[in-house]
């Protein structure tokens, strides 16, 4: 049975990261369950409940500070909704992979249109006036903001997103599959939205 033990959770939300160990521990079961329904059997087998609770673990790790319970059974919702993310991001990933990108990728080397196309991912737009002075400074800003970025998810960005790498290749590098792989890029890019909003005001979503 899941345990969300009110004194462990508020431990595991000042950042003690023994308590979060355990209550993932705890939870963890309940949780693979979860997942694995989550998945269903039209991506059993192409989406490891391993890799999503993996990445579901790193993310509450880096989150967990910010989580505010309330009331019995929140973290192992919490955790749930988080999974669930994973699983819809992977799927997403894996279902646009099957058909043809009307914007071919090429891979190269990384230079300023590789920054300004990843910012266009990202659903961001340049408030500066000068072109060429956005693009400048979006390499910085976004620079900047990929040096805090847990290490898995930099690289995800930088192979895939700024080097255009193919998925297989970049789920080589890592050793991940492919399906992690779209979890990661989902999740880094949630945080370099989140980062660069506060960075600067040079960026807006458009």
């Amino acid at each position: 049975m899941p345990d969300s033990d009110p004194s462990l959770v508020q431990r595991a939300c000042s950042g003690d990261a023994d308590a979060l160990t355990e209550l993932l521990r705890r939870n963890g079961p309940e949780l693979r369950r979860r997942v694995e329904s989550r998945i269903g059997r039209q991506w059993n087998g192409v989406i490891e409940a391993d890799d999503v609770l993996q990445v579901t673990y790193m993310e509450a790790f880096s989150r967990i500070t910010r989580f505010a319970p309330e009331g019995e059974g929140a973290f192992l919702a919490w955790m749930t909704r988080i999974a669930e993310n994973n699983v819809r991001d992977a799927v997403r990933g894996l279902e646009r992979a099957k058909r043809p990108d009307p914007k071919r990728r090429v891979q190269g080397p990384v230079n300023e249109d590789s920054y300004v196309g990843l910012v266009e991912v990202l659903g961001m737009t340049t408030t500066t006036p000068s072109r060429q002075a956005a693009r400048r400074e979006a390499v910085e800003i976004l620079e900047r903001t990929l040096a805090k970025l847990p290490t898995d998810y930099a690289k995800v960005v930088r192979l895939y997103d700024l080097e255009c790498r193919p998925i297989a290749e970049v789920a080589r590098e890592l050793g991940r599959s492919e399906g992690a792989v779209y979890m990661l890029r989902a999740r880094a890019h949630e945080w370099l939205r989140e980062t660069m909003g506060t960075e600067s005001q040079f960026f807006s979503v458009s």
